[in-house]
């Protein structure tokens, strides 16, 4: 019996819209480099309904992946919606005919980017947009109130749900507080990459999400001969432990791991299921340390 997103408990994202923790980052359904089409679209389209079957109801995307390619699979595949799907994008950036990325967050550029979202995805409201800020190397300093005023409008005129930011530092996510309630922060974060620790237990105390980006490593997959230790003990994979350690790490995380095989896609909504011990996460403490 395939274990569903339910098991890893629930979160209530702004209050109100109430999502599995364990959901789905759709960038890796377009091609190589988050560029162009997918090798096989019917697949693409196979793993989006089989995340649906599994009971995942919360779907990271953006215009920019392909660019616009996810969201017409999400489109292709998915509309007409189920009734408890929360489609959560990001604006901030675009890509150029060569696949680079570029900035494009200005007021009127957010505004395009909110309205080509909603085109695309079909539908009259986004469930939340995470403001996206472009720091290459993590998140970089700099004031964001233009930006987050705009997105904030647009919530005002009920075309956004609920806001988040993305990239973002402490001050960042403070300054967005003051304009307008702040549902969710994306940001870099794994067992081997804990830069963000004192964030995660911000939000958890602020009933804000904290949606992990690059949960297994992203680009550099994580690698520690501790987690390998731990994840045989529980007959799992490192990878599927990395993911059960952000569950177990804070309630406020929820997961999106990304994949383009209905197989993966499977044994990641299977990690919560994994209970960790006492022991478990002490060992796995030291993993940021060791390496």
């Amino acid at each position: 019996m395939n274990v569903t997103a339910t098991a890893a408990g629930r979160w209530d994202l702004g209050g109100d819209l109430r999502v599995n923790r364990i959901g789905y980052g759709a960038m890796q359904l377009a091609g190589a480099g988050v560029f162009g089409p997918p090798k096989d679209e019917e697949q693409a389209i196979a793993v989006l309904r089989r995340a649906v079957e599994l009971g995942v109801n919360h779907i990271d995307t953006s215009d920019y992946y392909g660019p616009f390619v996810v969201n017409e699979l999400i489109h292709r595949a998915l509309h007409p919606y189920p009734a408890d799907l929360v489609l959560v994008t990001k604006v901030g950036a675009r890509r150029d005919d060569k696949g680079n990325w570029l900035p494009w967050n200005s007021p009127a550029d957010l505004r395009q980017a909110v309205h080509d979202n909603l085109k695309r995805l079909g539908v009259d409201r986004l469930g939340a947009v995470n403001l996206r800020m472009m720091g290459l190397e993590g998140p970089e300093e700099g004031p964001i109130e233009e930006q987050f005023t705009a997105l904030a409008e647009l919530r005002e005129q009920g075309l956004i749900h609920h806001l988040g930011v993305s990239n973002a530092t402490a001050a960042q996510l403070a300054e967005a507080r003051a304009i307008a309630p702040v549902a969710c922060v994306q940001n870099l974060y794994n067992v081997t990459a804990r830069q963000d620790d004192a964030m995660v237990d911000a939000c958890a105390e602020q009933g804000v999400a904290y949606v992990p980006f690059f949960p297994l490593g992203g680009f550099q997959p994580i690698q520690a001969q501790v987690l390998e230790q731990v994840a045989a003990r529980h007959g799992v994979t490192s990878r599927q432990l990395a993911l059960a350690w952000l569950l177990h790490r804070s309630p406020a995380i929820l997961i999106i791991p990304g994949t383009s095989s209905v197989q993966h896609l499977e044994d990641n909504v299977a990690v919560g299921a994994i209970e960790l011990t006492d022991q478990d996460l002490a060992e796995l403490d030291t993993v940021s340390k060791s390496g």
